[in-house]
């Protein structure tokens, strides 16, 4: 199978975990995206929060659609997280959401080409 994809994000919990080989490194998921052919993958290296998973990634789409490299829109969707709070919605109502702890916005990693 063949993947024409510059970017594949997976916000998911470990997606960037996986078996180390010797002589091979880490196999897992990330690395079965690269061979298929993803240029560049974004995952997470331990279990991740689903709401404030969703908010990095709201923010890390609408950095790339700003026209920044990989690299940089997530470092700007983390730094929004760290520096918080951030705006969002609970049930249909506004909210100030507190997802400056790093185990909200750390474990995602961009592996592969930033551009």
């Amino acid at each position: 199978m063949r993947l024409a994809s510059d970017l594949v994000v997976l916000s998911a919990c470990e997606t960037a975990r996986g078996a180390e080989r010797g002589g091979e490194g880490i196999l897992g998921l990330v690395r079965a995206l690269q061979v298929a052919g993803a240029r560049s993958v974004v995952a997470s290296l331990w279990r991740v929060d689903d709401e404030s998973a969703a908010e990095l990634m709201a923010r890390f789409y609408a950095r790339l659609n700003e026209g920044l490299p990989r690299d940089e829109a997530l470092r700007q969707a983390q730094l929004e997280l760290l520096r918080g709070p951030v705006r969002g919605e609970r049930d249909g109502r506004p909210v100030e959401l507190r997802f400056s702890a790093p185990r909200h916005w750390a474990p995602f990693v961009l592996i592969g080409p930033a551009d």
